[in-house]
């Protein structure tokens, strides 16, 4: 899982940096990821795990590391 969100990452993110260099607990808002960008790295993770997220999780914790999109990707596709 976490490969896939790095490829999204790498696709959507608009990182400055390389995703494959960052830790899983690295905030990718530090990192170069705009509002914007997590938007489309939201669309694109509930097009590849088949969920979507819904109103509470549409906030930037969800989405400001990789290890916090893993826990609520885990979290949704257990539901």
């Amino acid at each position: 899982m976490i490969e896939k969100i790095r490829r999204i990452l790498k696709d959507h993110g608009r990182l400055a940096k390389e995703v494959e260099s960052l830790p899983e607990d690295a905030d990718l808002y530090q990192a170069g990821m705009t509002s914007h960008a997590s938007v489309n790295v939201m669309l694109a993770l509930e097009g590849e795990f088949d969920i979507e997220f819904p109103d509470h999780m549409l906030k930037r914790s969800v989405f400001e590391s990789i290890a916090a999109m893993r826990d609520a990707v885990q979290q949704l596709t257990q539901a």
